[in-house]
């Protein structure tokens, strides 16, 4: 197991951020840069640009996760929120959550109706239980309208093998991203290419639209999560390799560049799987704007939940085909 790669999946699995609120991934990532110019566009999007040519990339991976957004407090001091992006309400139950604050992290419960009171308690109804006794309470804590919440995230490591933790969808891919840099800074490179960090992909892939709106793109891989373990994602699992999510709810990858990763993949010992989930992933808008895309990604399990787990070696590989498939 290679302890300083775990270390620095779950520091940024760690961070908070939700949609809109990516600020602190972002300066974690900006923190890691391996001393590149770097950029912050109008949206949020972090920019490193590497290389020349007529040809253009880019590599994508998102900072935000699922969470909550503070919407009001009640009179008795309890904290409204809507769900930010997309995950079953079953998760909210007796769950508990770090509310972040412009000063500070404060604990939070959302609780339910026991059973010995009767009655089945809809997720609509659900509110954060600070443990303030009136709004004026909770408003002294530091808490107001815009502020966020995160399940509070736990980590194992299974069998020396595997990760599991909170919000791995998409750290994961942020520190990919850093790891392939890293690895081609120094190479000669005949294309342009861009690595990009984007915002506000769980709630429908805005800061990458924005990014290939302003940016011509010839290709883009999307560095995300492929939600295994199903009938229908088939045998695709995780600790198998990356996945080349050839299909999912959002787009159709290219036949001919999928057909150039496996050949790629091949000649140099990378396991690659292929496979069609749900969902979508940054590639997609790309594709709007006339680019070729590859979602190249990972199996996780049990995906936008605390569980969340990916195999380690997957990893390695992952960073590994990047690097070849921005190199050739």
């Amino acid at each position: 197991m290679n302890k300083a790669l775990v270390d620095e999946l779950i520091e940024f699995s760690l961070s908070a951020g939700i949609s809109g609120r990516e600020e602190k991934i972002r300066d974690l990532v900006i923190s890691r840069l391996p001393g590149v110019n770097y950029k912050v566009d109008n949206v949020g999007n972090l920019v490193v640009e590497l290389g020349e040519g007529n040809e253009s990339v880019a590599i994508m991976a998102h900072m935000d996760e699922i969470g909550l957004l503070i919407t009001g407090i009640t009179p008795d001091g309890c904290l409204t929120f809507r769900k930010v992006g997309g995950f079953d309400d079953r998760l909210l139950l007796g769950e508990h959550v770090n509310v972040v604050t412009d000063s500070g992290v404060v604990d939070g419960v959302i609780g339910i109706t026991p059973p010995h009171l009767g009655g089945i308690q809809s997720a609509e109804n659900l509110r954060i239980d600070v443990g303030a006794h009136n709004k004026e309470e909770a408003e002294e804590m530091g808490i107001k309208v815009f502020d966020f919440a995160v399940f509070k995230k736990h980590v194992s490591v299974l069998n020396n093998r595997y990760l599991s933790v909170r919000s791995l969808d998409d750290r994961f891919g942020c520190v990919a991203l850093i790891y392939v840099l890293k690895n081609i800074i120094k190479k000669s490179l005949k294309k342009k290419i861009y690595f990009v960090w984007t915002v506000q992909e769980e709630i429908g892939l805005k800061g990458a639209k924005a990014f290939v709106s302003r940016n011509r793109i010839d290709m883009c891989y999307a560095v995300d999560s492929f939600a295994c373990c199903s009938s229908l994602t088939g045998p695709v699992m995780c600790g198998k390799g990356p996945v080349l999510r050839v299909a999912d709810n959002s787009a159709i990858a290219s036949y001919d560049e999928v057909k150039k990763i496996l050949r790629l993949a091949n000649a140099n010992g990378v396991p690659v799987q292929i496979g069609v989930t749900g969902g979508g992933t940054d590639g997609s808008t790309a594709m709007e704007f006339g680019s070729k895309m590859v979602p190249v990604t990972l199996a996780v399990k049990y995906l936008h939940s605390q569980a969340e787990y990916i195999s380690l070696e997957d990893f390695e590989n992952l960073t590994k085909l990047l690097s070849i498939l921005l190199e050739k």
